[in-house]
C-alpha cells in the first residue's frame, strides 16, 4: 500500500533523535522543514548534508500554515515555544517524538528495549543479527551502527526495533517515551536512579519500568535480566498472560585480552566484552529468538558485531596500552564500564577518567550514587566545569564532597580541560589502559588527538 506523504515541521530538529527521524521521513518523499535555538556537531553537518538545516537559528512561528499534515515537537522545546502555540493555534496534529513513532508502526510488531543502562547495546545487536540475515525491519536507535545508514527508519517492514529511553516525551506530554511505544515484546536491561531533575526519588524512577512492564499485553513478553535486583522483582511480578524470559550473562572465556562466546565446545569470537555487555548479548538473543533468529545465526552474526557508536570503542591501541572512550554518565554505567576494562586487561593498572556532565551528575544530592564506582580503578579522575554547575542552579561542589561522594580519597579531580590533559600527558603508560568516560566532551578536549600524544 504507499505511503501517504505529508508535510511536517520538527519543533527542536536538532536533538539527536530528531534529526535522524527528520532526514528518514525526507528519504521516504516527506516535505520536511524544521527550527532549533541550537544546533550542534554532529546534527548540524548531518542536516546540512540533507538540505535539512534551518536557514535560521531560532523559532519563526511564520513558517507554519494549515498546509502542514503534522509538527513534531522535540524534548528541548518548552510549552510556551512560538511555533507550538502557532501550530496549537491552527489546530495542526501534533506529536511527540515517541507518539508519531507508534502512529508510524501501529501495524507492526513492536520491540521495545528499555534500561537504565545498556539499551542502546542491546538495540544495536538486535538490528545488527537482523541487518546480517537480510530482514526487513525499521529500527529507532540511540547511536550509530556499522550497516546501518542512520540510526532511524521507517517503511513498510512488519517489525520495528525500538531503544525505549525513559525520559518524557514532551513539554506537553509527561509520559516516559518508552511507554509511549506499546510493545509486544519488551526487554527490560537492569535499572539504577537516573535523571534525578524528572524523578526526584528511585522509587519514581523504578515506578517507571513497572508500568512498562505492567503494559505488556496478553500473549506479549517481557524479557528480563535476572542478575539486576530491580529488574527482577519487575519481570517476575504477576502478570495475567504474559509470557516472562529471564536472561543473565552469556556464558563465555577470556584468553589474551580477548572475549569469547561460548556454546557448549564451540567459542565465538566477539568484538565487544564486560560482564554487562555478555548480559546484552542474552537479551538481544532472546528477543531476537522470538521474531526468527534461531541461536545459530545468533552466533554467526555477533562476532561482526562492532559495538554501538562511542560504547566502550578501542580509540588506539598499542603493545602495553589501550585507550578507549565510552559514553557511560550514570552511575552504574562508569561502574560497569571500569570493571569490564580491568577484568579483561587484568595485568594492566587502569586510569578511568569520567566528566560529570548531566543534570544528575551535578546535583550534590544525587553524587553519593557514585560511591564506589571507581574502586576497580588503579587512578580515579573526575572532570568537570563548575560554570556548568552554575548555569544549572546548583550550589558550587567542592574537591572534599566529591572526594567524599566517590568514597575515593585519592580521587584527582580538574575543573579545566587544559589541566586534566597536562595531567593525563605526565602519567606513564607502559601496561597501563586509560578509560575517557563521558555523556560530553571534557570540556572540548580531542580524545583522538590526546590518544595520539599519550602513545
Amino acid at each position: 500500500m504507499a505511503v501517504k506523504l505529508q508535510k511536517i515541521h520538527f519543533i527542536a530538529i536538532g536533538g539527536s533523535v530528531m534529526h535522524n527521524l527528520a532526514i528518514a521521513l525526507k528519504e521516504s518523499g516527506h516535505t520536511v522543514t524544521g527550527s532549533d535555538d541550537e544546533i550542534y556537531e554532529p546534527s548540524r553537518s548531518f542536516l546540512q548534508q540533507q538540505g535539512l538545516l534551518p536557514p535560521y537559528e531560532g523559532w519563526n512561528p511564520a513558517i507554519l500554515d494549515k498546509s502542514y499534515d503534522v509538527v513534531i515537537l522535540g524534548m528541548h522545546a518548552k510549552k510556551e515555544n512560538p511555533e507550538l502555540l502557532k501550530a496549537q493555534e491552527l489546530g495542526l496534529k501534533i506529536f511527540s517524538f515517541p507518539e508519531y513513532i507508534f502512529e508510524q508502526s501501529r501495524d507492526k510488531q513492536r520491540v521495545v528495549v528499555a534500561g537504565s543502562h545498556g539499551k542502546t547495546t542491546t538495540t544495536a545487536l538486535i538490528t545488527h543479527v537482523l541487518n546480517y540475515h537480510k530482514r526487513k525491519f525499521d529500527y529507532v536507535i540511540g547511536a550509530r551502527v556499522e550497516g546501518l545508514t542512520h540510526t532511524v527508519k521507517l517503511s513498510d517492514a512488519p517489525v520495528i526495533i525500538i531503544e525505549g529511553d525513559e525520559y518524557l516525551s514532551s513539554a506537553l506530554d509527561p509520559t516516559p517515551k518508552f511507554l509511549r511505544y506499546q510493545h509486544h515484546i519488551g526487554v527490560i536491561t537492569g535499572i539504577a536512579w537516573d535523571h534525578a531533575n524528572v524523578f526526584p526519588t528511585e522509587e519514581d524512577y523504578v515506578k517507571q519500568f513497572d508500568l512498562f512492564g505492567d503494559q505488556t499485553p496478553k500473549g506479549g513478553m517481557l524479557i528480563y535480566c535476572e542478575q539486576d535486583s530491580m529488574s527482577l522483582m519487575i519481570g517476575k511480578k504477576e502478570r495475567h498472560d504474559v509470557f516472562t524470559i529471564p536472561y543473565k550473562t552469556h556464558p563465555h572465556a577470556e584468553e589474551n585480552h580477548k572475549c569469547y562466546l561460548t556454546n557448549g565446545k564451540e567459542r565465538y569470537p566477539i568484538k565487544i566484552f564486560g560482564t554487562h555487555n555478555l548480559q546484552n548479548i542474552s537479551a538481544a538473543k532472546e528477543a531476537l529468538k522470538k521474531i526468527g533468529i534461531t541461536a545459530e545465526m545468533f552466533f554467526e552474526a555477533v562476532s561482526s558485531f562492532e559495538g554501538a557508536s562511542g560504547r566502550l570503542q578501542k580509540v588506539k591501541e598499542v603493545h602495553g596500552t589501550t585507550i578507549f572512550k565510552d559514553f557511560a554518565h550514570a552511575p552504574s554505567k562508569v561502574k560497569a564500564t571500569i570493571k569490564a576494562v580491568k577484568d579483561l586487561y587484568n595485568d594492566r593498572e587502569l586510569i578511568a577518567c569520567f566528566e560529570l556532565h548531566t543534570y544528575s551528575s551535578l546535583n550534590k544530592n544525587f553524587l553519593p550514587q557514585y560511591k564506589d564506582s571507581f574502586k576497580n580503578a588503579n587512578t580515579a579522575v573526575v572532570y568537570f566545569n563548575p560554570e556548568k554547575v552554575k548555569a544549572k542552579g546548583f550550589p558550587e561542589i567542592s574537591t572534599d564532597e566529591l572526594k567524599k561522594a566517590f568514597a575515593n580519597p585519592a580521587l584527582q579531580i580538574f575543573t579545566t580541560a587544559q589541566d586534566l590533559s597536562n595531567f593525563l600527558k605526565q602519567q606513564q603508560y607502559k601496561n597501563k589502559n586509560l578509560l575517557m568516560m563521558s555523556s560530553g566532551n571534557f570540556g572540548g578536549l580531542d580524545i583522538n588527538q590526546l590518544a595520539s600524544e599519550l602513545i
